[in-house]
């Protein structure tokens, strides 16, 4: 899912960036104010976690590549805005010192997997599991659904901006000059291995991890419960 260099226009690459500069802000401030002591190292964690998942890479077809993230589990156990902040370390670290997604497309990378993934599995969430106890099982079943449904939407965000390269850049002969995958191809190539293979990977990663703090530790969901966004 990582948007390499030289695949995205770089008015594209701006709006990005500007988009993601006070998303980063709010992050920032709401993490400081909501974060409790105990959650702190979880936010290092949870970005260390975050940058280990996504280091194993299968390339797709179209210029990018599938993995899991991990950004459902951090938004789930930390809240939304301070998970923001762990998987855009992760993508930052991974940009910069080994060069896995562009640095003209951190903004782009960032704005998919630690805004709408991050923000979607979150919700998705706390839509499922209700009111329920942190200890229920149906709690698993969300977290399971959310990182399954949060992965694919981040994934389709990708192929969109992938895909719109073609109609935006292209020479007078009609060839792109970034991109050269059009919508037709950028969609099922990315949906396509990320509903089939990612998505349940990064569905069981979520759950499971659920489900082992649910015996060890319930009081780490339970922080994340009082939580205010």
């Amino acid at each position: 899912m990582h948007i390499p260099d030289g695949y995205l226009g770089p008015a594209t690459s701006g709006v990005m960036y500007v988009v993601m500069l006070p998303i980063w802000a709010v992050a920032s401030r709401v993490a400081k104010k909501t974060l409790k002591a105990k959650q702190v190292p979880l936010l290092a964690i949870a970005a260390a976690f975050s940058f280990v998942v996504m280091m194993f890479n299968v390339p797709i077809p179209g210029g990018t590549t599938g993995h899991a993230t991990g950004a459902a589990l951090a938004a789930i156990l930390l809240g939304p805005w301070a998970a923001c902040i762990a998987v855009t370390v992760a993508l930052v670290v991974q940009a910069l010192l080994f060069g896995d997604g562009g640095i003209t497309a951190i903004g782009a990378n960032c704005f998919n997997m630690a805004f709408i993934e991050v923000f979607a599995g979150y919700y998705l969430y706390k839509l499922i599991s209700g009111s329920s106890s942190v200890t229920s099982f149906r709690r698993v079943i969300a977290a399971g659904i959310a990182g399954y449904v949060a992965i694919n939407i981040a994934a389709l965000s990708a192929a969109i901006m992938f895909g719109i390269q073609p109609l935006l850049y292209k020479t007078a002969s009609g060839h792109s000059l970034y991109c050269p995958y059009g919508l037709n191809v950028a969609i099922p190539a990315m949906l396509g291995e990320h509903m089939l293979i990612f998505g349940w990977v990064e569905a069981l990663i979520t759950a499971l991890v659920i489900k082992y703090l649910q015996k060890q530790d319930p009081s780490l969901l339970e922080a994340q419960e009082e939580v205010s966004i």
